[in-house]
């Protein structure tokens, strides 16, 4: 009765955590489906402390309130702007854990006597590997990304695939070494220290552009972590739990290749970024051709336009510039200007990275138009605004199969009647190539700070 009362509090929980992944498809909907999911989870850690042998509830309830302390300031004080880190962060703490729970399980077995399962043996040896790779990928994926110590763009060396794979190979070996001797705890530990160097050295040759697809991935590695730690506990609920974070993961990766037009294998392998695409330099492309304007002449734009579209890229993230776009917003559609916004699927640094600072920003959900979409709308488009965006509204994506992006659909900018670049300067995106579009007939570039150029682009508009 106990048997079966635990197991159906650990379904209900997982068709909690369903719901909640599908209310979190819509931004309408996300805050129910962030609570369904939380009150599921909590349910599941009733049940599990409730059916556990716990030698001591004080170290846990002391986890909890240190826990709780440090997810409350992280909550308050973290940035919308530093939310990829926060989430490469919060992955590898998941990897972390599978790695310190399997051992842990593996070596209290040890200590009663007992002897592994097959099952267990062989799961404790996926949480090793998966998990440290898990941790250190998303560690490094978090210092290229806060731009600490290890530079956003690619750092290949020479042999570098050929030694991830001996790694990986010898930690295979380690893992078949512990499944054939369960005693060999030590098989175990060196497992995770070559899976650990192993972590390091698959995210550090992949360059900030790629981090949307890095960051699903890894988020999908700890969920199957989590579902191997599962089976070491023979836990029905976190095994299904790490199943539905890791499948949806692998879908959420598969999307941003698809909308990048590469395969998941260039992705991790491929090193985009990490030096210049053959072909005309910026000096070819950009001498005497770039158009520059002012505050007061886009106004003056702006002011004859019926339909605006704009194009928000990672440098809007950078500037904090997604409020100012607001006000921007509303001030042109109180003079009956009609405003969207471009979404590409891989802009920013996240998936949902443009998506999540705008609803910050209170800009409502049916203005954001997904890439298909804006792109069918840009011939009627008077003006289009990109905001920080580089490679994502590259026309080279269409006209060089020989350039990285080759084949990348785009935010079809061109095709609306006048493009207005934001940026500082004419430095490249994460691809290393330079932009046509900088030079298009119907391209003017407004230098400058990205918030700082929407909020003198606001005053001109309100003065004219």
């Amino acid at each position: 009765m106990k048997e079966a009362l635990i197991n159906l509090s650990y379904l209900t929980a997982s068709v909690m955590f369903i719901f909640c992944l599908k209310d979190l498809a819509h931004p309408r909907t996300a805050i129910r489906g962030n609570l369904i999911g939380a009150l599921g989870m909590l349910l599941a850690i009733v049940v599990t402390l409730f059916d556990r042998n716990i030698v001591s509830y004080n170290i846990i309830i002391y986890g909890v309130i240190l826990g709780t302390i440090a997810g409350y300031i992280i909550a308050m004080k973290i940035k919308m702007t530093g939310m990829p880190q926060l989430v490469a962060i919060l992955n590898g703490f998941g990897g972390g854990a599978s790695i310190l729970v399997a051992g842990a399980a593996m070596v209290e077995t040890g200590v009663t006597g007992d002897t592994l399962l097959l099952q267990t043996s062989i799961a404790t040896a996926a949480s090793g590997i998966i998990g440290a790779v898990t941790f250190w990928g998303s560690m490094v994926a978090f210092l290229k990304l806060q731009e600490m110590w290890i530079p956003g763009n690619p750092v290949l060396f020479r042999g570098q695939h050929l030694i991830n794979l001996v790694l990986l190979l010898i930690a295979i070996g380690l893992g078949t070494w512990l499944v054939l001797d369960p005693s060999a705890h030590s098989a175990y530990w060196y497992l995770v220290i070559l899976s650990s160097i192993l972590g390091l050295l698959i995210v550090i040759p992949i360059g900030g552009a790629d981090m949307p697809v890095v960051i699903a991935l890894l988020n999908s590695y700890s969920g199957i972590a989590g579902a191997t730690t599962g089976f070491v506990l023979n836990n029905n609920g976190l095994i299904i739990a790490g199943a539905l974070v890791g499948a949806s993961g692998i879908i959420l990766s598969k999307i941003m290749c698809k909308a990048m037009n590469r395969s998941l294998t260039n992705v991790l392998f491929g090193g985009v970024g990490s030096v210049a695409a053959a072909g005309p330099g910026q000096g070819d492309i950009y001498a005497g051709k770039v158009k520059s304007a002012s505050a007061e002449e886009l106004a003056m734009i702006l002011d004859d336009a019926r339909q605006v579209m704009i194009v928000p890229g990672y440098g809007m993230a950078v500037a904090q510039a997604q409020h100012p776009v607001r006000d921007l917003t509303n001030l042109l559609e109180s003079k009956g200007i009609k405003v969207n916004f471009a979404i590409h699927p891989v802009a920013g640094r996240m998936p949902g990275h443009m998506n999540i600072l705008l609803a910050e920003a209170g800009i409502p959900y049916e203005k954001l138009k997904e890439m298909d979409e804006s792109n069918s709308m840009m011939e009627s488009t008077d003006v289009s605004i990109v905001l920080g965006a580089n490679d994502v509204v590259n026309p080279i994506a269409r006209t060089d199969p020989k350039s990285p992006i080759a084949g990348m659909p785009i935010i079809d900018v061109d095709k609306s009647r006048t493009v207005v670049i934001i940026k500082r300067s004419l430095a490249s995106g994460f691809a290393g190539i330079p932009n046509p579009l900088f030079v298009a007939d119907n391209s003017l570039m407004y230098f400058g700070d990205g918030k700082k150029a929407i909020l003198d682009l606001i005053q001109a508009v309100k003065e004219g």
